[in-house]
């Protein structure tokens, strides 16, 4: 299949399935989908990596598999295990000459299950700098070749490409073998204008003259050494608190008040409301 016709009609799909990309976005995006080469998004936490995934299957009617990456993650847990417990019970009610590895036994996880659907899908590998080295090893013939290889069953090549897509915070490098496989795409948080146009499309009941005000102490949140600086869902959560206490001003007291939907350390708590006195007060 085709997913996308154009970066232009890319972003416009994107667009009307409630992402907003930037130009660099859509357009990598398309080569993607185009080269049918897996798309690597890197960038800090809560910037849309993961949302641009399930936008690309929203806009395209694809199916969505996720692989959630984690440190410990194995081959039995991303890619397919035996149901053991299964073929014990067949062997026990046949005996041993039943032959236990075949289909029926087989319990398919995210990668092979993406690998092995004949209908469109969206293949998301999320967090892949959260796993080991050896998972990272584990990718490159998938990504490479789009196949598997079960010593039991053969190989198995994908009957239709999924589109692939990695997302890492970037908590530690990627192997050079994994990056080569793939496009790159850098996100990092938006400007202020655009941070108030994906703010206004989620939230279209918020003020215009508070979803300014709103965007501006994000901003300036971003800017201070916390332990955790807000991101777009948590701007567009903190839009809709104001919205859900009928709020229509962003003042000294409404911020301490809310501040909760936006910072989840109390230290940060303290040191925004802090810094952002000093800096209203100048």
């Amino acid at each position: 299949m085709s997913w996308f016709s154009d970066p232009a009609q890319t972003s416009t799909s994107l667009r009307d399935h409630g992402y907003l990309p930037d130009g660099a976005t859509a357009t990598t995006a398309y080569l993607a989908g185009a080269l049918e080469k897996p798309l690597l998004v890197e960038g800090p936490a809560g910037v849309g990596k993961t949302e641009l995934a399930k936008a690309i299957a929203r806009s395209t009617g694809a199916s969505l598999v996720r692989l959630q990456c984690y440190e410990g993650l194995d081959e039995a847990r991303a890619l397919y295990e035996w149901n053991y417990k299964k073929q014990l019970l067949r062997i026990q009610a046949a005996g041993d000459d039943e032959d236990i590895f075949s289909e029926e036994f087989l319990l398919t996880r995210p990668l092979l299950t993406a690998i092995r659907r004949t209908e469109p899908t969206v293949l998301l590998i999320d967090e892949v700098d959260k796993t080991d080295i050896e998972v990272e090893g584990l990718l490159l013939e998938i990504l490479s070749d789009f196949q598997v290889t079960i010593p039991e069953l053969g190989t198995m090549a994908a009957a239709r490409r999924p589109f692939v897509v990695l997302t890492s915070n970037a908590s530690r490098e990627l192997s050079e073998a994994l990056k080569r496989r793939c496009l790159y795409l850098h996100l990092d948080y938006p400007d202020a204008a655009r941070e108030r146009e994906i703010v206004t499309a989620q939230v279209p009941d918020l003020d215009h003259a508070i979803a300014e005000r709103l965007v501006d102490v994000v901003g300036r949140l971003r800017d201070l050494d916390l332990k955790k600086a807000p991101s777009i869902a948590e701007t567009i959560d903190w839009a809709r608190t104001l919205i859900a206490l009928h709020l229509r001003t962003l003042d000294e007291q409404a911020i301490a008040d809310t501040l909760g939907a936006v910072l989840k350390h109390s230290s940060d708590h303290e040191r925004a409301i802090k810094e952002l006195k000093l800096l209203d007060a100048r």
